[in-house]
């Protein structure tokens, strides 16, 4: 009689070929490729923002331009912990009685709450440099958007690639 089941050596034998064909062809690849497939990305261009993006922009510049320029936001390309991510926001604009920065907004598309922070100046201030750490839960978009007193909005974005999500 003729025993049709796999030996626990055949079986071990084909399972761990089949796992080192797996393990091997991930390592063949680059890492952005392994983090490409374990999470959906969003679109390409911050200045398409999605639903939520959308109406937190909305709420807080109704139909103003948000036009890039005189705003720099410096992070990361890649954050390996999303669970502090280093964020910088400098301005060129002036801080005068006449002429200022009054808010800063950091937005980070897909978080679970996605206007991230709002910083409120005044001309005293002198120059707008704001240094934080954020959370990010996957890798996304981050916009720092400046509105001045005179009612102009400035933007500037930073796509970030996060390893370990922060957010839980």
């Amino acid at each position: 009689m003729t025993d049709n089941r796999f030996s626990r050596r055949s079986f071990l034998r084909t399972w761990g070929l089949a796992t080192a064909g797996i393990i091997g062809g991930g390592a063949l690849a680059a890492p952005g490729q392994l983090l490409a497939l374990s999470e959906p990305l969003d679109p390409g261009d911050p200045e398409v923002p999605n639903e939520e993006v959308a109406r937190i922009l909305k709420n807080l510049f109704g139909d103003r331009p948000i036009r890039k320029g005189h705003v720099s936001l410096d992070m990361p390309a890649v954050a390996e912990d999303g669970r502090v991510v280093p964020v910088i926001v400098e301005s060129d604009l002036p801080m005068t009685a006449k002429q200022y920065v009054k808010g800063v907004h950091l937005i980070v598309d897909f978080n679970p709450d996605a206007h991230l922070a709002a910083y409120h100046l005044t001309p005293t201030v002198g120059s707008v440099s704001i240094s934080t750490r954020i959370k990010m839960k996957r890798s996304t978009w981050v916009r720092a958007i400046l509105e001045t007193n005179t009612g102009e909005v400035w933007a500037d974005y930073a796509r970030v690639l996060v390893s370990l999500n922060g957010c839980g």
